[in-house]
């Protein structure tokens, strides 16, 4: 939540500080003069081209403390209003200045008794409505369980609540500032934006309500505009710590981080309980390089409010550059506890999951997302990555028949149903096909047109086996990536898939970048080690098998082909000791084919008397698979 100086003092209020201004500018010795425990009215007939004609009775008292509620000093401005009512508890101004200035102490409960009384006395009263409004939405600032899974009704009786108070006075420009802060709350953006225009036209000298504008500019990604508005906000009031904050945001996102780093400190002077703001602090370091002052930042963040999912992901970002992937998904998986259906934080569990060869747990959180919606593109490409990496370390061809690859087929077709023109999505549903033995002819789905699209046909060709081709469309991305980060992210990708070739050339190419040279290292350490591995893995299933352990054999050849999908020997022999399988099953005999077709792919330079032999083992099979599947089938 956004530290915003929300509701100045209703319309009564805000007339009543134009008031106590133009006394302090003409030097009214009257005003000077008078003591605030002294009370003395004096008529005044206000006019504001903008705003209705107000007369009324003006309490010194009260004018002193919309003065210091104008300069934020909220607990003071309670004193004299309380002081205030004391005197008069009829005092209608002074009650809903105290009932506000709680409220900006966050002495919600306290304030809310303040209303309910003006309400009781006026139902209609719009000051007390708008001022319950802006109680009901601080609450959201609470880190208490109960109001996180209640903040949509929270949102919606705080919407209630302003809307019936304008409905009775339009021209409130508080009530629309609170409305505004209502909609971006609930990522209604563009209507955010227009009701705190809307106060600025009432008021057009609202700075808070220009850096709402700002802020909701901001998420529209106006970053032009968000900088106008924030500049305006700050030129009406520099102590307006939302505008520092903003403007940060502005120069952040435009690579300006000194300056950047410069607001937020500002910002952070005026204000420095502001998780957002320590949020945008920790990026602009890690921007630059100081991981351990963002992470300070970051944690700084969570701790004032512990529920924002963001921070969390961005230590994640940290402690995966550092290779620290299990530290990461424990400190991802603190952040669920709070917010357990929160979908960005399920996504980035999965794909922390996959990184360190953790399947199930991957499978289940790219399920989870699916779920919750089943129009997550991201979910549905994880989720086939996940099924393609556990196929390959299965040992058993029923993976294929079995209820977790079907449901989970499942979810990913609905996904494709959903975005029917979405390229990727239909790659995935043709390389969990291709994984269950279906023909699928990847050209039938169009070329590729972007890095995302040749990232998903290369991961389909994979699946089919096609290295030469799947590498070609690897190639483009990594030669489109132009910075270290961007090719430690082609690399790593490939590393996860379990695509050596291709992560080690991303990897020497991330090695010329200083700023990724370490992480390259780790990588190219890990290309070597899982190579190394699947050698190890081939050795011992090679010695098993020569000694007839055909299923101990198979289980290591699997091993071997999940730690690296092109290691050719592990293939042809994993071929032979699936055909050597007793009983035979049509099953066996048609993965046996597709590990022989796979080590042909990897073996260009057999002779052609080698291949035709390959050749004829293929076709054999293929028609003993036929005849066993139709025994099986009892044809």
């Amino acid at each position: 939540m956004y530290k915003f100086q929300a509701l100045s003092l209703s319309l009564l209020l805000s007339t009543l500080l134009s008031v106590s201004q133009a006394f302090a500018a003409e030097g009214s010795k009257e005003l000077a003069a008078a003591q605030p425990k002294k009370l003395g009215y004096v008529t005044h007939e206000v006019s504001n081209p903008k705003r209705k004609v107000l007369k009324g009775k003006i309490d010194r008292q009260v004018l002193f403390a919309d003065q210091l509620m104008l300069r934020g000093k909220y607990s003071e401005a309670a004193d004299l209003y309380k002081e205030a009512l004391n005197r008069n508890k009829n005092n209608s101004a002074a009650r809903v200045g105290y009932g506000l200035s709680l409220a900006k102490q966050f002495k919600l409960d306290a304030a809310t008794e303040q209303f309910d009384q003006i309400l009781a006395s006026d139902p209609q009263s719009s000051q007390a409505l708008a001022g319950k409004a802006l109680v009901e939405f601080n609450r959201l600032q609470s880190s208490s369980n109960t109001v996180i899974k209640n903040k949509d009704s929270i949102l919606q009786n705080a919407e209630s609540m302003v809307k019936q108070a304008l409905s009775k006075d339009p021209d409130m420009p508080e009530a629309h500032y609170t409305l505004g802060m209502i909609y971006k709350e609930q990522g209604r953006l563009s209507e955010s934006a227009d009701e705190f225009r809307h106060a600025t036209k009432i008021d057009s000298k609202y700075s808070e309500a220009y850096s709402g504008l700002g802020v909701s500019q901001l998420g529209l990604g106006d970053l032009v505009g968000a900088q106008q508005s924030f500049k305006q906000a700050l030129t009406i009031n520099t102590g307006n710590s939302t505008a520092h904050y903003g403007l940060g945001r502005v120069y952040l996102q435009q690579g300006k981080l000194d300056d950047a780093i410069k607001e937020l400190n500002t910002s952070l002077a005026q204000y420095p309980n502001s998780a957002p703001v320590r949020l945008a602090m920790g990026e602009a370091y890690a921007a630059q390089g100081n991981s351990v002052g963002a992470v300070r930042e970051f944690q700084e963040s969570i701790r004032i409010k512990p529920e924002n999912p963001d921070a969390y992901l961005h230590i994640a970002d940290i402690r995966e550059t550092r290779g620290d992937n299990e530290h990461s998904i424990a400190e991802l998986r603190s952040a669920l506890e709070l917010m357990p259906n929160n979908s960005a934080l399920h996504q980035r569990i999965g794909d922390e999951s996959l990184r360190v060869d953790k399947l199930d747990d991957a499978i289940k959180e790219y399920r989870s997302v699916l779920n919750a919606d089943p129009r997550n593109g991201q979910a549905a490409q994880g989720l086939t990555r996940a099924l393609y990496l556990k196929a390959n370390r299965e040992t058993n061809s029923a993976f294929f028949t079995s209820n977790e690859y079907q449901s989970a087929a499942l979810l990913i077709d609905q996904a494709v149903q959903m975005n029917p023109n979405d390229m990727e999505l239909r790659l995935a549903q043709a390389k969990i096909r291709s994984m269950a033995g279906a023909t699928i002819d990847l050209s039938q789905l169009g070329t590729p047109r972007n890095d995302g699209e040749r990232v998903a046909y290369a991961e389909a060709l994979l699946a089919q086996n096609k290295f030469k081709e799947a590498d070609q469309q690897m190639g483009i991305v990594l030669a489109n990536a132009n910075t270290g980060k961007q090719v430690c992210a082609v690399a790593d990708l490939a590393l996860m898939i379990k695509d050596m070739p291709n992560a080690e050339a991303a990897y020497k190419k991330a090695a010329a970048f200083p700023e990724t040279s370490e992480r390259a290292k780790y990588g190219l350490d890990a290309v070597a080690k899982a190579r190394d591995q699947s050698r190890q893995d081939y050795t011992l299933a090679h010695d098993l098998f020569k000694h007839g352990q055909t299923a101990s054999a198979i289980d290591k050849y699997h091993l071997s082909i999940y730690e690296n999908p092109r290691y050719p020997d592990s293939r042809y022999e994993l071929g032979q000791a699936l055909e050597k399988v007793s009983p035979k099953t049509s099953a066996n005999l048609r993965q046996a084919i597709v590990q022989y077709k796979a080590y042909e792919s990897l073996r260009p330079d057999l002779s052609p008397e080698e291949k035709e032999k390959v050749d004829k083992r293929i076709i054999n099979l293929e028609n003993k698979a036929a005849k066993l599947e139709r025994k099986e089938k009892g044809g």
